[in-house]
């Protein structure tokens, strides 16, 4: 049975030592939060200056200036995001640098993917991991998503391990040190199975930063903008991975994928991966929304100088009524033939089944060697493994379940979701 965990000083929380020493030396940095500073610093790290086409300048520009107008940062939050910024500024040197030395990269098929679109804490993670366990399937660990090209001239140590997962790695150590429950949440360790959204990061696109921060300026600006470039964007570097795989052509992989941007680009997705099979997830939103916000409160007391569960609880339920809206308009864009629906009660209850459900839309055999992986992933990491986090939506955001559910009458009347929370 899983350790249960409250989380009783969302609100007002109370920090460790290491949580608060690392708010009192983050006090005395100057956090300098500007494109200019941080294109210079990649440039330096990387050795490289060319960044390719500049329409990402504005976007970089844009990020910065909501972040620097945000009062409610703390600077050890406004250190974290222009690290995620230089991340991506090194990206895009070393992904622009390797596609200029060898341009048969765009002429890499992607072979039919499998990429599965659902809203967060729906059991879209669950079901890429466990997909990803399947020897068949290529998917984007961690490690990879954040840094999909080497440094130049970076090998693997003595020891096999690429420089690339060691720094993923020693990420991962620091974030558990400051924030001890996330692994019951959403563990982010070199080896979990991420979101291919990350490789929109380097061209300075996609709604991920809205996780990162409250971003309303930059929620705005995704909204006005056609996002095609930037899937189509995502979609080269996984080429780009896919031919440092050794697969020049792209016949050899098949790549397993998930997002829930997605839900609200179904256009977008089917226009950029016409082959793909898209497995949409559906879950109660208010069991979304109550675990994303607990999740989100619980990074603010790092990143913020007061932890705002109002104002997380009306900023995402904004954005699940956007992702649903979407969702509800878009989905039969997708058509019968290359998509399946994975109602969350259905999966729970027989996880193996649901994916080879999958597999037989997708024309792709569940053989007794791919049942047997996933059977071990799924002994190897039992639900609730680092502990089951209650939460309590009345308590911490003081808002009725049944009183949030009425804003996603349309999405039940659309879909046979069950109701979760009470």
């Amino acid at each position: 049975m899983a350790e249960p965990i409250r989380i009783t000083d969302l609100a007002h929380p109370v920090l460790n030592d290491i949580q608060q020493a690392a708010r009192d030396y983050a006090q005395c940095l100057d956090v300098e939060l500007s494109a200019q500073s941080i294109l210079a610093e990649a440039a330096a790290v990387t050795g490289l200056e060319d960044f390719g086409p500049a329409d990402f300048l504005p976007r970089l520009e844009l990020l910065c200036a909501q972040w620097n107008a945000d009062e409610g940062l703390h600077n050890l939050g406004r250190l974290s995001l222009r690290n995620k910024l230089l991340q991506h500024a090194r990206s895009r040197l070393l992904i622009q640098d390797t596609l200029r030395r060898h341009p048969q990269i765009h002429d890499v098929q992607l072979n039919t993917p499998i990429i599965v679109a659902g809203l967060p804490r729906s059991g879209t993670t669950h079901l890429l991991n466990l997909m990803a366990a399947d020897s068949r399937l290529r998917a984007l660990p961690l490690w990879e998503s954040y840094e999909p090209v080497p440094m130049p001239g970076e090998q693997p140590g003595s020891d096999g391990v690429d420089p690339r997962y060691q720094r993923c790695a020693e990420q991962w150590q620091m974030m558990q040190s400051m924030s001890p429950l996330l692994a019951a949440m959403h563990p982010m360790n070199p080896d979990h199975i991420h979101e291919e959204l990350e490789l929109m990061g380097p061209d300075f696109a996609s709604y991920n930063y809205e996780w990162l921060s409250p971003s309303p300026l930059w929620r705005d600006h995704y909204y006005a903008t056609d996002q095609t470039p930037h899937y189509q964007y995502m979609k080269t570097v996984l080429r780009l991975l896919t031919w440092q795989d050794g697969d020049h052509s792209g016949a050899k992989t098949q790549w397993v994928l998930k997002c829930p941007q997605h839900l609200e680009q179904l256009p977008v997705l089917r226009q950029v991966f016409p082959d793909a099979m898209v497995a949409v997830t559906h879950r109660d939103p208010v069991s979304v929304i109550q675990s994303a916000i607990t999740m989100l409160a619980y990074g603010q007391r790092s990143t913020r100088h007061v932890v705002e569960p109002q104002a997380l609880l009306h900023y995402w339920t904004e954005r699940v009524v956007h992702l649903l809206q979407a969702c509800t308009s878009d989905r039969d864009c997708l058509g019968q033939a290359r998509s399946i629906d994975v109602l969350f009660h259905e999966f729970m209850a027989d996880d193996l089944a649901m994916v080879e459900n999958i597999y037989e839309r997708a024309g792709l055999a569940m053989t007794p060697q791919a049942r047997a992986e996933l059977q071990s992933y799924l002994a190897d990491h039992p639900r609730g493994k680092h502990g089951q986090v209650v939460y309590d939506l009345r308590g911490d955001f003081g808002v009725e379940p049944q009183a949030l559910r009425q804003r996603f009458d349309f999405y039940f009347e659309r879909f046979p979701v069950r109701v979760e929370v009470t």
